[in-house]
């Protein structure tokens, strides 16, 4: 039986050739004989670095603020049920967390910390399983603790976050069960897969995936025994909730998905896909990122990983190039298998030495390149110098309290004047969130909005006599006979972010109560 080296070339143990010598005083960077698939533990410092990336991502949590998805499964979370417009029920399900130890950015993200910290020490049992001596496992762990897309998965309470731990999961029990001639693990491949599905439909588009990529190559076999299909039976039946939602309400991920479509597939989206996909790990580990792949490809056994990834970039560069991190969950494999090619690469060269510091280098010095726009750690008053922050996510942490405040501020005038709203309308999800969850202590009215699952929520019991209306005027002009912009909110500290300029404005005389506009104010995206 031939065993894989950190080459990827077959040999064996008897075969096996030397580490070269280590340079004089430093310290040598092993490559014993590579072990079989799946033999030996993990290093300490694995786990050091990933309990060290979770310590980071908790220390900085509660800085700046919520994200808008953050405020609405939080609201979703208070709403149990099987399924939402917009996404499966686990994410809100994790939020009810805040009702334990209260409503705040550390609560929220507490487990997507808590996941990211075992995607990295998951990258390093992928290691193990692609034939990494020591270092190399170290290195898998280290590529994955600062690669800038699973620090900024593990930040923030979405959807992303547990799905990365899923998708990564059921890579690693699929991977074990064709290696190592485990069947068993299929069934906790279809366990990850349920809750995956859960969490997040894009699952599904990796199971599909992974069928092909087996079935393209020699482990293909596998499909003609039941351990898959029990597996796939498994998961079945934890997503059929969720599915029975959907069907019970129309399908509307379908449309939310055909409007994601639209809204991510412009040319300059197409364009940048490629290029963001690549530099998922960070921009100076491109290079390992590429070899490996090349080394999945090259390696008959582990081929049908290299084909799982290639046909996730494929479609979501046809099908939605706006959302690229949706073809990122391979994520821990691609870089598991980097670390196995900078092994072999530090062996070959004559200045190891010198080829082992680059490589250590490489991802740290593009996390701290890219860390201001994916955490919380530039001073917030100063947050509107760094670069490239009008595109990145930890613009639209900022100022939620501040636009609750406004909206409470306008409400309470109005109250003066003798004119109280009998309900707000919001335009986005994000917006509506905040007033649900930060505005408890301002005595707002019913809080409603047409994007999204708070149209399903639908309007209750709310009145139409009176609403304020925030970054919705235009929509709900054709159906009030008076509309007005009381004032315009802008996101603090001049930050770039999309909740900016806003209008805050208040409509009467509606031409129709709530339940017969309704229909009319659907709005998914």
């Amino acid at each position: 039986m031939s065993i894989v080296t950190p080459a990827g070339q077959p040999t064996s143990p008897a075969g096996a050739s030397a580490a070269p010598p280590p340079e004089a005083g430093r310290l040598a960077w092993p490559v014993p004989p590579a072990p079989g698939p799946g033999s030996g533990g993990l290093p300490a410092p694995v786990w050091v670095i990933a309990a060290v990336f979770v310590a980071v991502e908790l220390a900085v949590s509660g800085r700046y603020g919520f994200l808008q998805d953050e405020l609405y499964f939080i609201k979703a979370g208070r709403r149990l049920a099987f399924g939402y417009v917009d996404q499966p029920p686990l994410a809100p399900l994790l939020t009810r967390v805040t009702d334990v130890l209260g409503v705040n950015p550390t609560a929220v993200r507490i487990v997507p910390a808590l996941a990211g910290g075992a995607v990295v020490v998951i990258a390093a049992r992928f290691a193990v399983l692609f034939g990494a001596s020591r270092s190399g496992r170290i290195l898998a762990a280290l590529l994955t603790a600062c690669a800038p897309l699973v620090v900024a998965l593990a930040h923030l309470g979405l959807t992303e976050s547990p799905g990365l731990l899923a998708w990564a999961v059921v890579l690693l029990c699929v991977t074990t069960a064709l290696l190592r001639d485990r069947p068993r693990w299929w069934l906790g491949a279809g366990l990850a897969a349920g809750i995956g599905l859960e969490d997040n439909n894009l699952m599904l588009l990796l199971l599909i995936c992974l069928t092909v990529g087996i079935f393209c190559t020699g482990h293909r076999r596998v499909l003609g025994t039941g351990w898959p299909w029990l597996g796939a039976g498994i998961a079945a039946v934890i997503w059929a909730p969720n599915v029975a939602w959907q069907a019970a309400h129309g399908w509307p991920q379908l449309a939310m998905a055909s409007e994601l479509h639209q809204l991510n597939s412009s040319p300059a989206a197409r364009l940048a896909g490629p290029v963001t996909i690549l530099a998922f790990g960070g921009l100076l580990v491109i290079p390992l990122l590429v070899a490996g792949f090349v080394r999945l490809w090259r390696t008959p056994d582990l081929r049908f990983l290299a084909i799982t990834s290639a046909l996730l970039v494929v479609y979501v560069l046809a099908w939605i190039p706006g959302k690229t991190y949706y073809a990122e969950g391979t994520a821990p494999v691609l870089l598991a298998s980097a670390a196995v090619a900078a092994e072999s690469w530090i062996a070959r060269g004559r200045r190891p030495g010198l080829r082992r510091r680059l490589v250590v280098a490489a991802p740290l010095v593009s996390i701290a390149v890219s860390v201001p726009t994916i955490l919380p750690v530039v001073p917030i008053a100063y947050l509107h110098d760094v670069p490239n922050l009008d595109t990145a996510i930890t613009a639209d942490t900022v100022g939620w309290p501040q636009l609750t405040s406004a909206v409470a501020a306008q409400y309470a005038a109005l109250a003066r004047a003798g004119r109280a709203p009998t309900s707000i309308f919001a335009g986005n999800y994000g917006e509506a969130g905040a007033l649900d969850v930060l505005g408890t202590t301002d005595h707002l009215p019913p809080v409603l909005s047409g994007n999204n699952n708070y149209w399903i929520w639908g309007p209750g019991r709310a009145s139409d006599r009176i609403v304020l209306v925030v970054d919705a005027l235009g929509w709900l002009r054709p159906y009030f006979a008076h509309c007005r912009v009381l004032t315009s909110y802008y996101v603090p500290y001049h930050v770039p972010s999309d909740f900016t300029g806003l209008d805050i404005g208040v409509c009467t005389g509606p031409v129709a109560g709530w339940p017969a506009l309704w229909p009319r104010l659907q709005n998914y995206g």
